[in-house]
């Protein structure tokens, strides 16, 4: 029989997240609030909604498990969902919602999640050869608007979202000094845990990002420490081009460069190359959920490309490390990819 963890009574019923046809707007060009687009949260997953989905997932999934590695400022559960077959193969973390008000990305974990529920004969054969990690709203006193601080000029109607934890701590600038409970139960006890072969840190950045006249969809960067071994530099090459790749090849993304390049050892895309040798890499995502900056916020048209973008950056590069094609990616794709610009 399989091991269950829970330790939370949940009564909420998962929200159906958006795994639509991609929008007519689909290449990064979703509209922005501008002073027009209302904000609305409503339709995004709650933390008691992402639980009860969760809970219910790991009794039906057989290869899944559930495993709570936590709790965050607010005494709020932290999950870790697990697909581990075989230790012995590469392993995959990818982590969402640091940052509260980009919820888009857990919305695209969870459609992953549901997805890897198929019993499909390419799930299995995936599953057999990848070990899977996902950590969903690791923010979610943020994600839920519950903080010792005012959300004053939000610009949500609902639910407000902040990039902070409920202490007003930014959880991707606390990765060498462990403050958070969050941050601490990361490195204890997932990433001191498990041996972890790759991660993708999904994050969203402001609205108004281009290239070529046209907004991106996303952006990517790799370890930037010049004291991170050159093998994980490479890898993490290998791992950006292989996401992609795989995203330019449906035709509808429009990503490149992420154009703010940091040596901070604090953030995550160099605090786990620099402190466990994972090769990782930053995926940001096109607008935010909710702030007091109306650029960096989206209206929820583009919710469904963008959700279904992070479906795919997980998909696609789960695939890659299984059937050890990211072995032969070519980290030139990478090293060759323009900046976007910033656009304010």
């Amino acid at each position: 029989m399989k091991k269950k963890i829970f330790t939370l009574t949940l009564s909420a019923v998962i929200a159906s997240s958006t795994m639509a046809s991609v929008p007519s707007f689909a290449q990064g060009n979703g509209p922005d609030v501008n002073g027009k687009e209302t904000v609305q949260t409503a339709m995004l997953t709650t933390y008691d909604e992402m639980s009860s989905f969760l809970v219910k997932e790991n009794q039906k999934q057989e290869s899944m498990d559930l495993e709570v590695i936590g709790k965050t400022t607010k005494d709020r559960d932290i999950y870790l969902v697990k697909y581990i077959t075989n230790p012995e193969n590469p392993t995959i973390l990818f982590l969402t919602q640091q940052h509260g008000n980009e919820a888009l990305t857990t919305e695209g974990a969870l459609d992953y999640i549901r997805h890897l529920g198929s019993n499909s004969q390419g799930n299995q054969e995936l599953l057999k050869n990848v070990n899977i990690l996902i950590l969903p709203m690791y923010n979610a006193d943020g994600a839920m608007g519950d903080v010792n601080f005012e959300l004053e000029n939000y610009l949500a109607s609902g639910r407000n979202l902040t990039r902070y934890n409920a202490d007003r701590l930014d959880l991707n600038r606390d990765h060498v000094n462990k403050v958070a409970p969050e941050t601490k139960a990361l490195h204890e006890n997932v990433l001191s845990k498990y041996d972890i072969d790759y991660m993708i840190d999904f994050h969203h950045q402001g609205t108004q990002e281009e290239y070529d006249g046209k907004p991106t969809s996303g952006s990517l960067l790799t370890p930037q420490s010049s004291e991170v071994k050159p093998e994980v530099k490479e890898q993490s090459k290998q791992l950006a081009t292989v996401l992609y790749q795989g995203l330019e090849s449906k035709g509808w993304s429009h990503v490149f460069k992420y154009d703010e390049p940091t040596q901070n050892p604090n953030v995550a895309s160099n605090a786990m190359a620099l402190q466990y040798d994972i090769p990782v890499i930053l995926f940001e995502m096109r607008g935010m959920a909710d702030g007091n900056y109306e650029p960096y916020v989206l209206g929820q048209k583009s919710n469904g490309y963008l959700t279904k973008q992070a479906f795919l950056a997980m998909s696609t590069t789960a695939q890659a490390i299984a059937d050890r094609s990211i072995d032969q990616a070519d980290p030139g794709v990478y090293d060759n990819l323009p900046e976007q610009i910033y656009n304010y």
